[in-house]
C-alpha cells in the first residue's frame, strides 16, 4: 500500500479497463473544449514491460515530503510552489492555467490538472539550486527512483559526491520525482496520475 505517481496509457485512459479513467479523460477533454482547446486524445499504447525502458512511470512516495515543502519556498512563489506539487492530474502539454475538474481522483473529490511543461520548468529549477547529480536514474519505471533513495545508493553518491542535494535526501528524492515525471510526460505523452 502506500501513495504511488504512475503513468497512464491508452486503454486505461479512455476507460477500457478496470482502473479506467475514462471519467476524467472526457471531463478534461470537455474542459478542453470550452476553451478552444483541441481534446488530448492521442496517448500511447501500453507496452510489454522492459525494465529501464522508461515506456512507463511508476514511483512510490515514502520519504517524509517536509524538507522539499521546506526548499520550495525558498526558490519557488507560493504559486508556483502550487503548480509544481499541487496538481492530481498532470498532463504532456502546456496549460497556461490550471484546470480543476468535477472528477474525484485518488485522494480528493476533484482534480486539479497541471502541464508538464509547466511542471519541468519548475522542476529544473530546483534540481539546478540543489544541484541534483546526473547519477539519478532517468528511467523510472518500477521504482527506480525510490529504490535509489530508499537502498542506500544516493547516500554512497551523496558520501562520493557531495553538494546542496545531499544536505537531505528526502527533499532530493522530490525533486527528482517531479522532475521525472514531467520529462516522462512530455517524452511518452502521457498523462501522471496519483493512485
Amino acid at each position: 500500500m502506500g501513495v504511488y505517481l504512475v503513468s497512464v496509457g491508452a486503454r486505461e485512459w479512455f476507460g477500457g479497463s478496470e482502473d479506467g479513467q475514462g471519467e476524467l479523460a472526457a471531463a478534461l477533454n470537455e474542459e478542453l473544449r470550452g476553451r478552444g482547446l483541441p481534446p488530448f486524445e492521442s496517448l500511447p499504447e501500453e507496452t510489454d514491460f522492459v525494465r529501464g525502458s522508461g515506456q512507463a512511470f511508476e514511483e512510490k512516495l515514502v520519504p517524509s515530503m517536509d524538507g522539499f515543502l521546506a526548499l520550495c519556498p525558498a526558490h519557488l512563489s507560493r504559486e508556483e510552489t502550487e503548480t509544481l506539487c499541487g496538481w492530481s492530474l498532470l498532463v504532456p502539454f502546456s496549460l497556461e492555467e490550471e484546470i480543476w475538474l468535477p472528477v474525484g481522483s485518488a485522494y480528493s473529490d476533484d482534480t486539479l490538472v497541471a502541464g508538464a511543461p509547466q511542471v519541468l520548468a519548475l522542476a529544473e529549477r530546483l534540481a539546478a539550486a540543489v544541484e541534483l547529480p546526473s547519477e539519478v536514474p532517468s528511467a523510472c519505471d518500477n521504482l527506480d527512483l525510490t529504490n535509489w533513495f530508499l537502498d542506500g545508493t544516493a547516500a554512497k553518491t551523496a558520501a562520493a559526491r557531495p553538494g546542496p542535494w545531499s544536505d537531505d535526501l528526502d527533499a532530493a528524492f522530490y525533486v527528482a520525482l517531479y522532475l521525472r515525471a514531467a520529462q516522462h510526460s512530455i517524452r511518452r505523452g502521457s498523462p501522471i496520475v496519483y493512485c
